[in-house]
């Protein structure tokens, strides 16, 4: 295990490298500062918005499972599929705001987003939903009791 960590360590540092080789090499000194901007709004968006509505969200749902008896492996699955659809959202969000913005070269961006965003979040319920009921089926099979929320 301990070799494990050391090569991810040095992995994670040579990539760190590599990204600061290129962005020295290639991306101009001027655009700096829209770079920081970004990594700033990245932090306050994750940190601030989606983690804390995810932690929320399977907060709320842990309380209701010690009433509803809803398994534990169930609210971790389902807060699984909301950590997903958060980052989704991160990813196409800005894709669906540009779009609606316009574009000079209308090439650039030629997908209905949206509609895209809302199929994969109806797969992701359905794909959660199957995961649910299995674990459920697994457990009533296996005649195991599965624990209960209230950890």
């Amino acid at each position: 295990m301990k070799a494990a960590r050391v090569i991810l360590v040095i992995l994670g540092i040579a990539l760190l490298v590599v990204g600061g080789i290129v962005l020295l090499n290639d991306v101009k000194l001027v655009r700096y500062v829209g770079i920081l901007w970004w990594f700033a709004g990245a932090i306050i968006i994750h940190d601030g918005i989606l983690a804390f509505a995810v932690a929320g969200i399977g907060i709320a749902m842990r309380r209701a499972g010690r009433v509803f008896r809803v398994p534990l492996v169930a609210v971790i699955i389902v807060q699984g599929a909301l950590a997903i659809a958060a980052l989704f959202a991160l990813i196409v969000v800005p894709e669906i705001l540009k779009k609606s913005i316009g574009t000079a070269n209308p090439t650039l961006l030629p997908l209905d987003y949206g509609l895209h965003l809302a199929v994969f979040y109806g797969v992701l319920a359905a794909a959660t939903a199957v995961a649910v009921g299995g674990y459920l089926v697994l457990a009533r099979r296996q005649n195991v009791r599965p624990p209960s929320s209230q950890a």
